[in-house]
């Protein structure tokens, strides 16, 4: 089987995604996309016309995030027609898929050159809530307002599972905290020492004026003194109904977990932040790089899938890194750096204690409580970032997980040439 290789990867800042306050939510979403599939095109003197795919991935494809935002994007950068475009949605972890497809299209022999990424932006997300409730259309939840799937599997809210699994596993608020200080520190480390420098391109607006230059989110200023006055966010939403007359977000993890109680350890603090962004990734074959002269940066050594318990939703990084890890035919000692993706706190937490991981070889430069998860776009960002990592650090190996709604978690390991 071929190999398939990244040879560039680039991303946009994150800017805060809220309308009237986020440097980016003023934009539409194929122009943060246009902005990394342009950047990567000059970067690498792509011939666009000889792309084989773009392959993005959006989480909320509605509004202004529909109507396949990859072709829409790479038509709004510039991009020969030739150059096909599809958008795919794995919720949280679709920009990890993206990557994998791309490999398996590259390593099947099927196509030799593709672009993969993602973008989201999360100050839409509000805005297409706000529009369906309008319109008469409330939210219908992670089952699509399905009754029967909720028989066989009832599925709550993602911050209000954190919290669950948190008490199931004896994880404690400082301990989740902790994470969320840690990532604060370790991304203001980061962005002082311009480790993110060679990945990130600003964003511009249509005028041609700078719209943001720098990461946007980060509370470098963070305290755990801070972080232990924060009031829990998910305690008031977990007796909430998931719909009228129906049962509450507590009552749905019961239904699956009936001697399972818990308190709210999750706060703005310690969970993901709420950003726009965007990121690309470009993929070669080993003679289409040659014909280039392109020297690629990595490889992909394996990119999978599981799924999981969909009613505690977010466990399944564990399981996807042991997978990735078997069908590699590696141990945890053959990784040099791990990205896990910080949804929530708890996530990260547990992956560290059930894989009895080095610490300081996780999320090296911090993680999304400090620098936003901007959800379809983010295993894209990751994976750039973990490539930029290694790098610097002359390692070798890493390995790249992150949780998706309804019980998921992709995974890829890449190794440098």
């Amino acid at each position: 089987m071929a190999d398939a290789y990244i040879i560039d990867s680039c991303r946009t800042p994150r800017g805060i995604g809220k309308i009237g306050k986020g440097s980016l939510a003023h934009l539409h979403p194929q122009h943060l996309g246009a902005t990394v599939l342009k950047a990567i095109a000059e970067r690498n003197d792509l011939k666009t016309g000889e792309v084989d795919d773009v392959i993005w991935s959006t989480s909320v494809q509605k509004g202004k995030q529909g109507g396949d935002i990859g072709r829409m994007s790479a038509l709004a950068a510039g991009y020969d027609v030739k150059a096909s475009g599809m958008t795919l949605d794995r919720f949280c972890g679709g920009g990890i898929t993206s990557v994998g497809l791309a490999a398996g299209q590259i390593m099947a022999g099927l196509e030799d050159c593709v672009v993969a990424g993602g973008t989201d932006m999360m100050s839409l997300h509000q805005t297409v809530m706000q529009d369906e409730m309008a319109a008469g259309s409330g939210p219908l939840g992670m089952g699509a307002g399905n009754p029967e799937l909720a028989k066989l599997h009832p599925q709550s809210h993602q911050g209000v599972c954190g919290d669950a699994i948190a008490a199931k596993e004896g994880i404690t608020r400082k301990d989740v905290d902790a994470v969320g200080l840690e990532s604060q520190k370790r991304a203001a480390r980061a962005i002082e020492e311009g480790r993110f420098d060679k990945s990130v391109v600003a964003v511009l607006n249509v005028d041609g004026s700078v719209a943001l230059d720098h990461e946007e989110f980060p509370r470098p200023q963070t305290t755990a003194e801070g972080l232990a006055e924060l009031k829990a966010s998910f305690d008031a939403v977990a007796d909430m109904e998931m719909y009228p007359g129906g049962p509450t977000f507590r009552q749905s993890i019961q239904k699956r977990y009936p001697d399972l109680e818990w308190e709210g350890v999750h706060h703005a603090g310690n969970s993901s932040g709420v950003v726009d962004g965007s990121a690309a990734i470009l993929m070669a074959s080993k003679g289409y790089a040659d014909n280039q002269g392109w020297k690629p940066r990595a490889r992909i050594v394996t990119a999978i899938n599981v799924g999981d318990d969909p009613t505690l939703m977010l466990n399944a990084p564990v399981p996807a890194a042991r997978k990735a890890l078997e069908r590699a035919g590696m141990t945890t000692s053959d990784i040099d750096l791990w990205e896990i993706n910080e949804a929530f706190a708890v996530v990260a937490e547990k992956f560290m204690r059930d894989l009895d991981l080095d610490r300081s070889t996780v999320n090296v430069n911090g993680g999304a409580i400090a620098l936003g998860h901007p959800m379809g776009a983010t295993g894209s960002i990751l994976i750039g970032t973990v490539l930029d990592e290694l790098e610097r650090q002359d390692k070798q190996v890493g390995l790249v997980t992150m949780c998706a709604a309804g019980g998921m978690a992709p995974a890829v390991i890449i190794e440098r040439v």
